[in-house]
């Protein structure tokens, strides 16, 4: 029961002598509702000064390492830069490979390293679709574009502003990609942990039981690299087959509802 936003418009309804005001109630985590409550002061009333915008980015940057810093930009009214420069000089805040932008997509940091593992795709597989290189690139499409058509150029993947000393593409890339368009094992395990506990967090999910059941059965399906192994382990002979037909059923429910979820987005967009 504690306000997040509209503590002088609940002090004026108690001095005018009223009993009840109307709310709207948010059910989340603590570092949730301040989101909540500094999204909602950058614009009306007596906006966040610079300094009080500064100082709820440096929590934020705390509390959701993992949003990129345009994201976290979009909530305080700053913009990246000043995020990044807020970023570099706080501790204690975990370095992550990639981080979830404004769209919920998640990005590697290092963009340079996404550039030139699609360059790689690209002259491997030269005739993949461009959406499966940008996939597996962990880039945007609109990224992967613009690396063919720099290639296609005689161009460097990277622009010049953007090189990096050591422009080989992270290990957790070169080490695991199989060339066949897969995001490397490694890359996709870290990005379903990301997309997890971002989902976790969102109440339009958790408010509601098919919100909530929706969450547990994601849950169940992101078995990481060790549990695979054990679930292998586990598994007897004589149930393997059973075992198959069903994994393989489940797949398929679950590569149906994605499909469904993507024509709904696409026709809402």
């Amino acid at each position: 029961m504690r306000v997040i936003d509209g503590m002088h418009r609940l002090r004026a309804a108690a001095l005018r002598g009223e009993t009840e005001i109307e709310v709207r109630f948010f059910d989340g985590a603590e570092e949730d509702s301040f989101l909540l409550a500094v999204r909602s002061n950058i614009a009306h009333g007596l906006p966040l000064s610079q300094e009080e915008r500064a100082a709820a980015a440096q929590r934020i940057i705390r509390s959701h390492a993992q949003w990129s810093n345009q994201a976290i930009g979009e909530v305080t009214g700053l913009d990246a830069k000043t995020i990044a420069a807020l970023r570099r000089d706080a501790k204690d805040v975990p370095q992550l490979d990639a981080r979830i932008g404004r769209d919920g997509r998640v990005r590697p940091v290092d963009g340079a390293q996404g550039r030139r593992l699609a360059g790689e795709l690209m002259a491997e597989q030269p005739d993949a679709p461009l959406r499966k290189i940008a996939h597996a690139a962990g880039v945007s499409l609109g990224t992967a574009s613009d690396v063919r058509r720099r290639i296609r150029n005689g161009q460097d993947p990277v622009p010049a502003g953007r090189q990096k000393a050591d422009p080989q593409p992270p290990a957790r890339y070169a080490a695991s990609e199989d060339r066949s368009g897969t995001t490397a094992p490694r890359t996709a395990e870290q990005n379903r942990r990301i997309l997890l506990q971002k989902l976790r967090k969102d109440p339009s999910l958790r408010c509601n039981e098919a919100g909530r059941a929706l969450l547990r059965w994601l849950e169940v399906q992101a078995v990481e690299g060790e549990d695979w192994e054990r679930l292998l382990d586990s598994v007897p002979m004589h149930c393997a087959a059973t075992i198959v037909e069903l994994a393989r059923g489940c797949s398929g429910v679950w590569q149906d509802f994605a499909a469904q979820l993507e024509r709904r987005g696409r026709a809402s967009a």
